[in-house]
C-alpha cells in the first residue's frame, strides 16, 4: 500500500489519461468507480492494477476485505487526485483501475446463444442497461458493433451496474460477425418500426441474435439487410416507440419466458 497525495504524480496522471479514449485502448486499461463497482470487478476475477480510495476518508467497510487479500493494490490517494482521476462532479471514494478483458467470440456460438447485438448505439446509459438487461436474462453475449459508444467510457461502465464483468461483451465489425452467425444456423432477428410480425409472436427458443439499432436512426441498412425476420413491440397508447434499452429489455425478457417454457415442456 502506498499514498499519491499530488495531481502531478505519475501514477496520478496515468490514471487521470484513462478518461479519455486514445488512453484507454492505447494502454488497455479503464477505470471503475464506486464501492460496489470495484466490488463486482474484485469478485468476478478482474485484473485489477490499483484500488485508489479517498486517504481522508479510509477505505470504504465494504472493501476491507482487499486489506488481507490484495492489500498490494491498495492506494490512499488525496481528495484532489480523486477529483481528477474520475468522471463524476462528486468524486466517489474509491475507484479502480482495471485491465480490459480479452474477448471471448467462442461465446457467440454456442448452441443455444442468445446474444444481443448493438448497431450504432451511441448512448452510454442506453448501452449500460441493455448489457444489465442481457445479463438478468442470462443472455450468452453482448456485441457492439462500430459507431456504438465506448464500452470503457466511465459513463458506460456506470450503467452496467457492474454486469460488463459477468458475460463477455465484444467490441466487433458487425458485417464480419453476421454472416459467421448465419453460417452457423443461428437466426438473426431485427428490431424495426416497419414490421408487421410481433415480438410476442416470433420463436425465441432456437440459437437466436437481436439486432438493436441506434436511438435515432434504427439499424443501418447493411444490418438490416442481413436479418432473417424483423419485429415489432406492439403499442397499444399513443407512445410512438420505446427507447432501445426498453425494447431490448422487452424481447430479451419474451426470449426468456419462450425459452423457460420450452425447458419445461421438454423435461
Amino acid at each position: 500500500m502506498y499514498d499519491v497525495m499530488s495531481v502531478q504524480n505519475a501514477r496520478a496522471k496515468a490514471w487521470a489519461s484513462l478518461l479519455d479514449k486514445k488512453y484507454r485502448d492505447r494502454s488497455g486499461r479503464f477505470l471503475v468507480e464506486g464501492i460496489h463497482l470495484v466490488q463486482e470487478a474484485a469478485s468476478s476475477g478482474a485484473e485489477i492494477e490499483a484500488v485508489v480510495y479517498d486517504g481522508e476518508r479510509g477505505l470504504p467497510e465494504e472493501l476491507s476485505a482487499l486489506r488481507t487479500d490484495c492489500e498490494e493494490l491498495l492506494v490512499s490517494a488525496s481528495a484532489s487526485v480523486m477529483a481528477k482521476c474520475t468522471g463524476t462532479d462528486s468524486p466517489p471514494p474509491v475507484f479502480a483501475v482495471v485491465l480490459k478483458p480479452r474477448a471471448d467470440e467462442a461465446a457467440l456460438f454456442r448452441k443455444q446463444s442468445l446474444v444481443v447485438v448493438l448497431d450504432g448505439v451511441r448512448d452510454p446509459g442506453n448501452a449500460g442497461t441493455i448489457i444489465r438487461s442481457a445479463d438478468a436474462v442470462g443472455a450468452d453475449a453482448v456485441v457492439l458493433g462500430r459507431g456504438c459508444v465506448d464500452l470503457y467510457n466511465p459513463k458506460t461502465v456506470r450503467s452496467t451496474m457492474g454486469s460488463l464483468f459477468h458475460l463477455p461483451i465484444i467490441e466487433g465489425d458487425l458485417s464480419e460477425l453476421l454472416p459467421k452467425a448465419k453460417e452457423r444456423g443461428i437466426r438473426l432477428a431485427a428490431t424495426s418500426l416497419q414490421s408487421a410480425v410481433s415480438c410476442y409472436d416470433c420463436d425465441w427458443t432456437g440459437p437466436t441474435w437481436l439486432l438493436l439499432g441506434s436511438e435515432s436512426d434504427g439499424l443501418s441498412a447493411e444490418t438490416l439487410a442481413m436479418a432473417d425476420q424483423s419485429v415489432i413491440i406492439p403499442i397499444r397508447g399513443r407512445a410512438e416507440s420505446l427507447n432501445v434499452a426498453m425494447a431490448a429489455t422487452v424481447i430479451l425478457y419474451e426470449a426468456l419466458r419462450q425459452r423457460e417454457a420450452s425447458n419445461q415442456a421438454n423435461s
